[in-house]
């Protein structure tokens, strides 16, 4: 599919060249858009991987390249078969690529430490987050409004559901937000080179997507004359698999979860203590995230200001809390349930300050030191990633989301439960002595009732 309106090349050291349209170009110029130049796209997972400075601003011209690419295909495989799938015309690939390119705009400083892992704020990608982000009132919704664009590009982004959204087919949405997406295709290859992780994305997925004309969705075909494509699924499972390791070894490795638990807690504190409002922090990029904490609590109780500069402190200088009990799921499905109602997320910050006081009086009793303890516990629903992509199978009508094919696909079953058992209830401590930790871990063992797996040295 030819970009019909004059364009600009930039030089991406993933894709290579990206094309982009003089409508694409005026609002990457604008300050929302712009913003995203200062938030990394893997928040803290600098500080275990030094390569990994790439921000959401890349990510997301990389991510309209992604969807051109597979915009492209979508045609081809329609001129190929017109009676079984559908085309996509000039002007939706006009909304899809500027949906593509606008997707994370809301993405604030650590966000998914603050918003999912911690449940402190509003997730990024809620209706009220849109809303206000490309309203007319925002440099970019008045762009979008001037170009004819912002209605449908919200009809896009919004939520299922969300009020106000009108419909829209669902391969409008599916090409930049399924399992499998322009959005995922991106970001493996991307943080796959600035992690140096040796995993390399096959583009050629890219050309196994199509429209089925029935309802409309975005599928990935595997089957020809009936027989199953064992290649296209094994792409397809690889590609999944890829995406599993880099949750196991940057997503949630255990220094980043460190880093932004003192984040967020650093958040929790100026926001429960109205030292800043939820509306400035949507603005900040990293920098001045921290910029923003130090200043707005310098006027706070000295006691504190003390407590928000030293969590900062402690990010910017890798001085991380150590672990010192962990409680995974797969030892602790019993108690899982229990452990996410009593200290996930907004409601639960006096339960959590009890309990991290209980665990630093009895350290205290036993050892004679003063330790400071965070509980950190994120949401059930983390680590949950079915498969949602359609597929259609040999044999099947319409096609299906892929998960209700697992058990023909036995490494999809060994993928759902290896992302649930991700899930981690972390106890950390700012001490490094083994005597102090061990105390801790003691602590939180008999208070949670869970089985601890790690082992402190």
């Amino acid at each position: 599919m030819a970009l019909r309106r004059k364009f600009s090349v930039l030089r991406d050291p993933v894709h290579g060249d990206i094309y982009l349209t003089d409508e694409e170009i005026a609002v990457m110029d604008t300050a929302e858009f712009q913003r995203l130049r200062g938030v990394r796209q893997l928040g803290a997972a600098y500080l275990v991987y030094p390569g990994a400075l790439h921000t959401r601003f890349e990510h997301s011209i990389g991510t309209v390249h992604v969807t051109q690419a597979m915009l492209d295909a979508i045609q081809r495989s329609h001129e190929l078969d017109p009676r079984s799938s559908l085309g996509v015309s000039d002007q939706e690939a006009r909304v899809i690529r500027m949906a593509s390119l606008l997707h994370d705009v809301t993405h604030m400083p650590f966000g998914h430490n603050i918003e999912d892992q911690s449940g402190l704020l509003e997730r990024h990608d809620s209706a009220a987050r849109f809303e206000a982000v490309l309203s007319t009132g925002t440099e970019v919704g008045a762009l979008l409004e001037a170009q004819g664009l912002r209605r449908d590009v919200l009809n896009v982004l919004l939520p299922e559901g969300a009020p106000g959204r009108d419909a829209v087919p669902p391969f409008w949405r599916q090409v930049l937000s399924d399992t499998i997406c322009s959005d995922l295709l991106d970001y493996l290859a991307r943080d796959a080179y600035f992690t140096g992780l040796r995993i390399q994305v096959d583009e050629r997925v890219r050309s196994y997507f199509k429209i089925d004309r029935l309802t409309g969705n975005l599928f990935i075909d595997l089957a020809k004359r009936e027989l199953l494509r064992e290649d296209i699924l094994s792409e397809v499972v690889r590609l999944l698999e890829a995406r599993y390791y880099f949750s196991e070894r940057v997503y949630y490795h255990h220094a980043k979860v460190a880093a932004g638990a003192l984040i967020a807690r650093a958040v929790e504190l100026a926001l429960d203590h109205k030292l800043v409002a939820p509306d400035a922090l949507y603005q900040q990029t990293e920098d001045s995230l921290f910029e923003l904490l130090l200043r707005s609590s310098a006027k706070a109780p000295r006691a504190l200001s003390a407590r928000i500069a030293d969590l900062v402190m402690r990010v910017r200088r890798r001085r991380l809390y150590k672990r010192a009990a962990v409680f995974p799921r797969y030892q602790n499905q019993d108690v899982q349930d229990e452990l996410v109602r009593k200290y996930f997320a907004r409601g639960t910050r006096e339960a959590r300050l009890e309990v991290e006081a209980r665990i630093a009086d009895v350290v205290r009793f036993a050892t004679g030191q003063t330790v400071e303890v965070i509980v950190y516990c994120p949401a059930a629903r983390m680590q949950l990633k079915e498969a949602e992509t359609h597929v259609r199978w040999p044999g099947e009508g319409a096609p299906r989301p892929l998960a209700e094919f697992s058990a023909k696909v036995p490494r999809l079953l060994d993928l759902e439960r290896s992302y649930r058992d991700l899930w981690k209830f972390y106890v950390f401590a700012d001490s490094s002595d083994p005597a102090v930790l061990g105390a801790v871990q003691r602590a939180a063992t008999e208070e949670f009732s869970a089985q601890n797996a790690y082992r402190v040295e």
